[in-house]
């Protein structure tokens, strides 16, 4: 069973139809007590860091979702979900994050050519920097839908795939059984999907 968790960031409906799509069993969670039972983890996630990460820490679920990945659970995290498993965000103010991660979160705003819309919000092609098990069905410059105006930096430990907006951005982590996604899968139509179907077969 995958765990998608639900703390009140964000639509979950059109992510559970993908996973369900690719074949999972899918249960949207709040309940920290939960997490013990599943196979996978999915974090989502629209919206502010510091919000986010509060309402986690105050549900419980934030512990919980560590101490599963820290038993070698396998975990993905979508958009700001991504973000959260890293040590800290910069986006209004400085947040600590789950820290499953290395590296911290920055904005785009300062860190891209001026002229560049931000967010970025669209399709762009992944160019993988190494290879992981979640690009098993993915070709080289597949493109995907992102919604962002902050990205992960300091990650070459997890870095799997970059999105060009002006510069090289972090597109997609993997390292062990932590990854996640700085775009929307259940958005990406073909290759999203293939994906979450990936991620669902695990690591082969």
């Amino acid at each position: 069973m995958i765990a998608v968790i639900d703390y009140g960031v964000g639509n979950l409906f059109s992510l559970v139809s993908s996973l369900k799509t690719v074949g999972a069993d899918v249960r949207v969670v709040s309940d920290p007590k939960e997490l013990a039972s599943a196979d996978k983890i999915v974090l989502p996630g629209v919206g502010a860091f510091g919000d986010a990460a509060l309402k986690l820490r105050e549900s419980g679920l934030g512990d919980a979702l560590k101490d599963e990945a820290k038993k070698g659970k396998p975990l993905l995290g979508i958009c700001l979900g991504m973000q959260l498993l890293f040590e800290r965000s910069y986006e209004y103010g400085t947040h600590e994050g789950l820290g499953l991660l290395k590296g911290e979160i920055i904005p785009m705003e300062g860190n891209i050519p001026s002229g560049l819309k931000i967010p970025q919000i669209g399709w762009n092609a992944l160019h993988t920097v190494k290879k992981c098990y979640l690009d098993r069905y993915l070709s080289e410059n597949e493109c995907v839908y992102f919604v962002h105006s902050y990205y992960a930096d300091g990650c070459a430990d997890s870095l799997a795939a970059t999105v060009e907006y002006g510069k090289e951005i972090t597109a997609m982590v993997s390292e062990d059984n932590v990854s996640g996604c700085q775009f929307h899968p259940e958005k990406s139509g073909k290759a999203g999907l293939s994906i979450l179907r990936a991620f669902y077969e695990g690591d082969k």
